[in-house]
């Protein structure tokens, strides 16, 4: 089905995941190592990674960054149990999903096959779609900011083309799981939080008093038409 990297050190562990994505259908290589996962996701493309944080030498942390230095791979991060700063910093790292250890199997595969219909599925069609000096062009894929390309990942892009086509209105973070993440469970809802603030680097949008995007105390964000 697909081509997946896990980066796992616990052999027990790294086995573990290899046979469960094996028997899913899924074509698994395996690393050890911070070094050995960049080394294994230049040869081999993966169509998703399972990232362990806590590897020798280099981390979890450092292989994340180098990875989104140059791709747009989903990461699905493995965080130790009840180490919720963990979860934070790889959501605003750019991973795109966690999961704590001890996992559930079935857990497990849903959220890597649901990271792995995001980023296979189509992304939007129609006309391009705009905000002041900004343009989202669903045909091409592309983001401008002032006539210049943004680079945005596969997720910010569905993101702020939701806001896009919802402006003006107050969307909750379950309604934006749900469009942009294709998640109906409402869970994880911190990964709206970071996925908001990379948005609004991203886009020049760091002033968050000013920034266009603002968010709507307990209930979710809006994209305001006149700012």
């Amino acid at each position: 089905m697909a081509r997946v990297l896990v980066v796992e050190d616990e052999p027990d562990i790294a086995l573990v995941l290899t046979m469960l994505l094996e028997r899913d259908g899924h074509r698994v290589t395996s690393a050890p190592d911070g070094h050995a996962a960049l080394r294994s996701a230049h040869e081999s493309h993966p169509q998703l990674i399972v990232l362990d944080i806590g590897l020798p030498g280099m981390d979890g942390w450092s292989v994340l960054s180098r990875i989104r230095d140059v791709s747009d791979v989903p990461v699905l991060l493995l965080t130790a149990a009840g180490r919720d700063e963990d979860k934070v910093r790889g959501l605003r790292g750019g991973a795109d999903d966690y999961l704590t250890k001890p996992f559930h199997n079935a857990e497990l595969l849903a959220r890597i096959d649901a990271l792995l219909r995001r980023a296979d599925g189509a992304e939007w069609e129609g006309s391009d779609l705009s905000h002041g000096n900004l343009t989202l062009s669903p045909t091409r894929g592309v983001v401008t900011v002032d006539g210049e390309d943004v680079r945005v990942t596969p997720l910010e892009f569905r993101l702020l083309a939701v806001f896009l086509r919802h402006e003006g209105q107050v969307l909750t973070a379950t309604q934006l799981l749900s469009a942009a993440w294709g998640d109906d469970t409402g869970t994880g809802q911190d990964r709206v939080k970071f996925a908001v603030l990379r948005l609004r680097r991203k886009l020049g949008w760091e002033d968050a008093a000013r920034s266009p995007l603002q968010a709507v105390r307990g209930i979710g964000y809006r994209l305001d038409p006149e700012s």
